[in-house]
């Protein structure tokens, strides 16, 4: 590990010099990956020199254990030593940590897909009440959120919702949501005073570039209608709405959003890359879960992670066995606890996986 770690603190040293050379500075590709690559270096090496600045207090306080005569700078000298080794143990952890190959999508953008599942008309409305979560929590951040396509249900909920998430690190924050949201509660609807358990899926995908995912125009096929719903003048009177089905994969995607056929059809096409991108992961991450145990990862959108208990006003993440006796702030978005719970879980079984390796 250390080994790594000095190579890493001369990368650092190389990307500086290369940032400061006038030809680097002109070539704006260059210069922007310079940048994201010292963005990504320096936390691990100023962790490093803390570390190594620890070791040497280490090393200064044995010495002076061993010179000193006075009782009163031995007691101080062991005070230090004992504070520097607590520190050293804690800054490996970091460090082993900071290791952690990065997921290469953590800065994307998102597209968040929910559908209602079991539970008719209050699946719907839930469906409505996690994407007001999810948008508060976005806002929070100031990430900007942008509806792509809906299907309401009538009464206020969403038989789907698709929208995307823009901002740096969208996906890290948002990747540990895919799967089954399941809630307990009265429905608004039921006159019994009866709980009812009603389930959602929520789909997140990094929105990926035409590099990454290549699609043949020749495998798509457009349709055009008319947009329904709330949406200014421009609804119900022009054929505005696309309709994009990928002919391969049987994957159709609405979008309706713009008042522009040519904006749709773009939105349509970026949420394809998406889906074609998760389809390959997906793949991916079953080949890895037959090969190794199980980790807190992107997830597959038919496991069931959360129950939402309104008559208790807890929430409970079924992964990591965590419950929060706190529904009304999280519905509102205060979702940092439960998301740093998961990137806890998720790097502590990649350092596992990492030793047994």
């Amino acid at each position: 590990m250390f080994d790594k770690l000095e190579g890493l603190v001369d990368r650092l040293d190389t990307v500086l010099q290369e940032l400061n050379d006038p030809d680097v500075a002109s070539n704006q590709n260059r210069f922007r990956d310079l940048m994201k690559e010292q963005n990504d270096l320096t936390p691990i090496v100023e962790k490093y020199k803390e570390y190594k600045a620890e070791k040497q207090n280490i090393e200064d306080s044995l010495m002076l254990l061993e010179e000193e005569t006075d009782e009163e700078m031995k007691e101080l000298a062991k005070e230090e030593l004992n504070e520097s080794k607590a520190n050293v143990e804690r800054l490996e952890e970091e460090l082993k940590i900071l290791l952690i190959p990065k997921d290469p999508m953590d800065d994307k953008n998102i597209i968040v897909e929910m559908r209602a599942g079991a539970g008719g008309d209050e699946a719907g409305l839930f469906v409505a009440d996690v994407a007001r979560m999810y948008r508060s929590y976005a806002e929070s951040k100031r990430w900007k959120v942008n509806t792509l396509s809906f299907n309401e249900s009538g009464i206020g909920g969403f038989k789907e919702l698709v929208f995307m998430v823009s901002g740096q690190g969208a996906y890290s924050r948002f990747k540990y949501e895919s799967g089954v949201h399941r809630v307990q509660r009265i429905p608004a609807t039921e006159s019994g005073g009866r709980i009812h358990t009603s389930t959602i899926t929520v789909a997140i995908m990094p929105e990926v570039e035409d590099v990454e995912v290549e699609i043949d125009m020749n495998d798509c096929k457009f349709d055009v209608f008319r947009a329904s719903g709330n949406g200014g003048q421009c609804v119900n009177t022009t054929d505005s709405a696309v309709r994009l089905t990928h002919i391969p994969t049987g994957i159709v995607v609405s979008c309706q959003d713009e008042k522009s056929q040519l904006k749709n059809k773009d939105k349509a096409l970026k949420v394809l890359r998406s889906r074609l991108y998760e389809l390959e992961q997906q793949k991916a991450h079953d080949e890895e879960a037959a090969k190794r145990k199980s980790q807190i990862g992107t997830g597959d959108r038919s496991e069931k992670i959360r129950t939402y208990n309104y008559p208790q006003g807890r929430v409970t993440d079924h992964r990591i066995k965590l419950t929060l006796h706190k529904l009304d702030s999280i519905m509102n978005g205060d979702l940092d606890e439960l998301i740093d719970s998961l990137t806890a879980a998720d790097q502590a079984a990649k350092l596992s996986n990492m030793e047994e390796e």
